[in-house]
């Protein structure tokens, strides 16, 4: 079975949005056989993926940073398709963290980038704002040799 992960940004502009579905969907679509998607379904990217990733018939495997990982939701239909997805996957794995801290999340990325074939990133090539973003587990997948597949719009820029 063919594992991909995600990280990504929250927030993606408007303006990259089709451009990152398109992407996401073509690197989810051209897989052959059994395939198994891990994201820790956050608001953005991690949902836009887990979504592609059941259309295109994967499992999915959720990656819950923290005991209290649904209180960091600060919108309502990010957390309403949140709790959609989860009831959707294959299988759940939680962080031993009570509390959602940026170790929680970089634990979250690491676990996703060590238990993957190849981690999909949807990022806009800038340092992390805090511990665990999106660069810090891309540069750690790499360390570990994993292909990275970058996704962003070129000049598209985060709020």
């Amino acid at each position: 079975m063919k594992r991909i992960g995600v990280t990504g940004h929250r927030s993606i502009p408007g303006r990259a949005l089709a451009h990152v579905e398109s992407a996401l969907r073509a690197v989810l679509g051209r897989h052959e056989g059994p395939l198994e998607a891990l994201s820790s379904l956050a608001d953005g990217a991690d949902q836009l993926f887990a979504a592609i990733a059941l259309e295109h018939g994967a499992d999915l495997t959720v990656v819950i940073p923290s005991g209290d990982y649904e209180d960091a939701f600060e919108d309502a239909e990010a957390l309403a398709r949140y709790r959609g997805l989860k009831c959707r996957a294959a299988q759940e794995v939680r962080m031993d963290f009570a509390h959602s801290t940026d170790e929680a999340y970089y634990a979250a990325g690491t676990y996703i980038a060590d238990s993957c074939d190849r981690l999909v990133a949807v990022w806009d090539g800038l340092p992390a704002r805090g511990h665990g973003g999106t660069a810090e587990i891309v540069a750690y997948a790499r360390t570990l040799g994993k292909p990275v597949t970058v996704i962003w719009q070129e000049g598209a820029t985060r709020d």
